[in-house]
């Protein structure tokens, strides 16, 4: 007579499903915490004239802040209250965007870098000479160094000190929402359900950022100072390299999003029954349902006893340090850390600069790219993202398939990557950078180029970046370098007429005149444009599916009981070797490739206003490239670690059966009884059998 095994009906809003619902919110709300931050990367660079290495430092600075607390979190989180832990995570979250904001309310207005103030007339209709007038200007643009030092004091140059320390605090805060979040679905969810789950959160996740980057292009349009300042009366507008956008007012709205995502977890309990199973049965099988999904090491573990005995935190504090060693003993486990530490370099550059790229590359704004990378990429990230869990649901994949499809997913995405090298447009035509003041293409990294035969008696600032489009299609440096003699207009509407250096340029042109601002690229630019956003978005696509069984071969490669400190190890190398440095070095090569450096409100260097797009595809696409090459190699050792051993595995499963036959048949040969058994402790002894 077969007893059949009742399992409890779980409800609709069952505790575990609320944790769920609150993890996918959270994961959303630190979603868009973080891609804010990513979008407004360009806007705090300009804002505190600083350059790409610094800002990279500044963007780093999140993963410091998981540095400080992540142990800790990790190990002793796992024994403490978890829900909670992530709570208290979310309350700094939100105070961490409310203080990178800070800095607005004590710096006082924006003043962009122009030569126009110095001699724009209020009356449209006045002519005027900005050439001679720049001269007298050049010889006081140098100032001393105690001049420079007390103007910086004034300027409070060192504000963006608070956009790092709010980052940082926001690393902290997000540091138990990964490790305890995904250890507590994963204690106490069916195995089946663990991949599901898991792509569902990230997918909640990954919508995030599609909020965060659209918000990012709406502050982007708006001026820093909106509602202090008369628009009509600048000359700059948001497609302009020295427009600094409201990149303050999102990071108030990030913050209370947070605060919201944190009030759930303080009413949730401390654990839960097993997913379908009733209290006594989790009770009972807690240790055996989470060995069953352990994938074991060579190195042999002890058994565990079946029932855990309460420990003191100092009991658990002397059993860190072998618990660490163990963990890094575990071969697939360190394989899988170094190779995501790779594929995250990457990645972290990638997503950092990526607008930048944008703008330089193609000529887009930088609220347009911001945007489009927010309604096209990120879509195909929470598509791939779903794609994955739902292949591993479906196919129920074992650990060698789904390392292969992880393989196959990335080595496409890899495919696309390169295809975006050929994908580039010419450098924008500024005279005596990127041109010849004739027209010819002559890239050059020294100021004194700029200076030409209808420019030279003007006596022009080689510091200042005011950049005017002639009729000819050349772009120059400020009105002076173009030699204009008058100017009619005010404010953007502004026109410069009698420009010698446009004459004297071989080009066609209808007249010697110029307005505002950089000249366009050229029409086949978008042309290319166009098919470079279709390949990122395939290029995006299927990284993300291999997101989820990635994630599936890390937690069943590590010891149960070492899930949550393998977590947050995991996340700590993540956050040290992937996070931190990629942003900086990026960052460092970019500023090689500047062409023209900005001039701060006291005289210094300012943030980069023109890049060599060459060189910056070179340097940006190139070290990515070297990056997830490199993965690569790793992920044929990773798969050859694991084939091996799944055939360990195999062998031994073989090696049972038999010895099973003999127990229970009560009639055979004991001598052979016992040879199987003795090959079943010695499995190299097989062929002797």
């Amino acid at each position: 007579m077969s007893v059949e095994k009742k399992t409890a009906r779980e409800p609709c809003c069952s505790k575990l499903k609320m944790f769920l619902a609150a993890m996918c919110f959270v994961y959303f709300a630190k979603a868009f915490q973080g891609s804010y931050m990513k979008s407004s990367i360009t806007q705090i660079e300009r804002r505190f004239d600083i350059p790409s290495s610094l800002i990279g430092f500044i963007d780093g600075s999140f993963e410091i802040g998981n540095l400080f607390v992540i142990a800790f979190v990790s190990y002793f989180g796992a024994k403490l209250h978890r829900p909670r832990l992530i709570g208290a995570g979310c309350l700094i979250m939100a105070m961490g965007s409310f203080i990178t904001a800070a800095p607005h309310l004590f710096q006082g207005p924006y003043k962009y870098e122009t030569t126009i103030s110095h001699f724009s007339a209020s009356n449209g209709s006045e002519s005027i000479l900005p050439c001679l007038t720049n001269g007298s200007l050049a010889q006081d643009e140098i100032p001393t160094v105690e001049i420079q030092a007390e103007c910086e004091r004034a300027a409070s140059s060192s504000l963006w000190l608070y956009v790092f320390l709010g980052n940082m605090l926001r690393g902290v805060g997000e540091t138990p929402v990964m490790p305890l979040g995904l250890s507590y679905l994963d204690d106490f969810s069916r195995e089946e359900n663990t991949a599901l789950y898991m792509a569902l959160i990230q997918t909640m996740g990954i919508m995030g950022p599609m909020f965060g980057f659209m918000l990012g292009s709406f502050c982007a349009k708006l001026y820093v100072d909106i509602g202090a300042v008369d628009l009509d009366t600048i000359t700059i507008n948001h497609k302009d390299s020295r427009w600094v956008g409201a990149w303050w007012l999102g990071f108030l709205l990030t913050g209370g999003v947070m605060l919201l995502a944190g009030i759930p977890f303080w009413f949730l309990p401390k654990s839960l029954p097993k997913q379908g199973e009733t209290e006594t049965e989790k009770k009972s099988n807690v240790l055996e349902g989470e060995q069953s999904r352990f994938i074991p090491d060579n190195n042999k573990h002890s058994n565990a006893p079946d029932k855990p005995a309460p420990v003191s935190m100092a009991a658990l504090a002397k059993d860190f340090l072998p618990s660490l060693k163990k963990l890094f003993r575990n071969t697939v486990y360190m394989i899988l850390i170094i190779t995501t530490i790779m594929q995250v370099n990457g990645f972290i550059g990638l997503m950092t600069f990526q607008p930048k790229y944008m703008e330089q590359t193609y000529g887009q704004s930088a609220s347009r790219a911001i945007f489009l990378i927010g309604v096209s990429n990120l879509p195909a990230v929470a598509l791939g993202i779903v794609t994955g869990g739902f292949i591993m649901k479906k196919f129920k994949l074992n650990i060698l398939g789904t390392s292969k499809f992880c393989i196959t997913a990335s080595l496409l995405a890899f495919s696309a990557m390169l295809v975006q090298y050929f994908l580039q447009c010419d450098n924008s035509q500024v005279a005596g950078l990127t041109v010849s003041y004739q027209g010819a293409p002559e890239v050059s990294y020294q100021q004194n180029t700029l200076i030409s035969q209808c420019n030279i008696g003007c006596s022009c600032s080689l510091k200042h970046w005011d950049p005017i489009c002639a009729s000819n299609g050349l772009t120059y440096a400020s009105p002076c370098l173009a030699g204009c003699q008058t100017s009619t207009g005010v404010g953007k509407e502004m026109v410069f007429h009698n420009c010698t250096c446009i004459g004297d340029s071989p080009l066609p042109y209808a007249n010697m005149s110029a307005v505002l601002g950089q000249c366009p690229h050229k029409s086949d630019c978008d042309y290319m444009f166009k098919f470079y956003m279709a390949v990122t978005v395939i290029g995006s696509f299927f990284p993300a599916c291999a997101a989820i069984p990635g994630y599936i071969i890390l937690l069943r490669s590590i010891n149960p009981e070492l899930k949550s400190l393998a977590l947050g190890v995991h996340i700590l190398l993540i956050r040290t070797l992937g996070g931190i440095p990629p942003a900086i070095y990026f960052g460092a090569l970019i500023d090689r490739t500047c062409l023209k450096w900005g001039t701060n409100q006291c005289g210094g260097r300012g943030a980069c206003r023109i890049y060599d797009s060459i060189a910056f595809r070179n340097s940006y696409l190139g070290v990515i490239y070297g990056l997830f090459a490199a993965s690569f190699v790793l992920c044929g050792v990773l798969y050859n670690r694991l084939s091996h051993r799944e055939k360990k595995r195999a062998l031994k499963s073989q090696l049972k059966a038999p010895e099973q036959d003999g127990n229970a048949v009560s009639t055979g040969n004991g001598n052979v009884s016992s040879t199987i058994i003795k090959c079943d402790e010695n499995p190299d002894q097989e062929t002797t059998i």
